[in-house]
């Protein structure tokens, strides 16, 4: 396009504005700009994806739809949302409004969860991943262990639905079943009962008094549902430690996501339930614990 400006002309102009919203780590001005670039192309992608690939030539309707999607973005319409892309754990997912952008955070309860498999060894272990949202977890367990019998569920329709087209998306959607329902309800039946050797989660824990204080890019566009963990931020995360017992066999694994400053009060009531044992924080690489898992006695 004559007179169009280059790639560096825009990263130039819109730096400064990008860097007063409130960003995922891998979302730098440059792979922002990679990322919508691709997306006005018709071949969207992750922004981490997008720096590992060549820029495609733009038409004028294409910089046209380029131009768009920048000041949607600089409105705060989340990046993932603009390109249908997020990268989870080397994945790339499909992303939307109906379920929560997979997050960095949660790439470690994922690998958590890959780990505690492993210390099983062979056979087909059946995982149960309740609060699933777009289904990462879920999905990173089922593409890393083939043999594995996943099983997910998420109270929204709009996020099961999201999930089962990442799983066709990345082709595991014959090994992992998505039910809609809340947390273990869609699994509870003698077939799970006692049946599972993991159960994982990430729940919503946002204290409801918190969440009108959080960036409008999240509480506008991302369903609250998805972070609204109620009036202490830990009422999903009391019914799951309830909960999960009825469905882990002895010595099977449960393991979930926690917030910032969360973990250290987990662990204590967890050293006290009488159906758990060896509780283990887990840190991220700030040393702050955000995941933790237990077995069952």
């Amino acid at each position: 396009m004559s007179g169009a400006p280059s790639f560096e002309q825009l990263l130039e102009e819109i730096t400064e504005q990008l860097a007063s919203l409130p960003d995922k780590p891998e979302e730098s001005a440059d792979a922002t700009l990679r990322a919508l670039w691709h997306a006005a192309a018709g071949v969207p992608k992750s922004a981490e994806l997008a720096r590992e690939v060549q820029l495609p030539a733009l038409g004028a309707a294409q910089q046209e739809t380029l131009r768009s999607l920048i000041a949607r973005r600089l409105h705060g319409v989340p990046l993932a949302h603009l390109t249908g892309r997020q990268r989870f754990l080397g994945l790339e997912m499909l992303a939307g409004p109906g379920a929560l952008i997979p997050r960095k955070e949660t790439e470690l309860l994922a690998r958590s969860a890959v780990d505690l498999l492993q210390r099983l060894g062979g056979g087909e272990p059946t995982v149960i991943d309740v609060c699933t949202g777009a289904g990462n977890v879920a999905i990173a367990v089922a593409c890393r262990f083939s043999a594995a019998r996943v099983y997910a569920s998420d109270l929204s329709a709009q996020a099961v639905e999201l999930a089962r087209r990442n799983a066709a998306h990345l082709g595991v959607q014959e090994r992992v079943q998505f039910r809609t329902g809340d947390l273990l309800a869609p699994f509870d039946t003698p077939e799970f009962h006692a049946k599972a050797d993991l159960v994982t989660c990430n729940p919503p824990y946002i204290a409801s008094a918190n969440v009108g204080r959080m960036a409008k890019e999240i509480a506008e566009h991302e369903p609250r549902l998805a972070f609204d963990g109620g009036p202490f931020g830990v009422s999903v995360l009391m019914r799951l430690l309830r909960d999960a017992a009825r469905f882990l066999r002895p010595s099977g694994w449960l393991a979930f996501e926690v917030g910032l400053g969360q973990g250290p009060s987990m662990m204590r009531l967890l050293g006290k339930h009488a159906d758990y044992m060896g509780a283990t924080g887990i840190e991220d690489e700030r040393g702050a614990m955000r995941v933790i898992a237990a077995q069952r006695r």
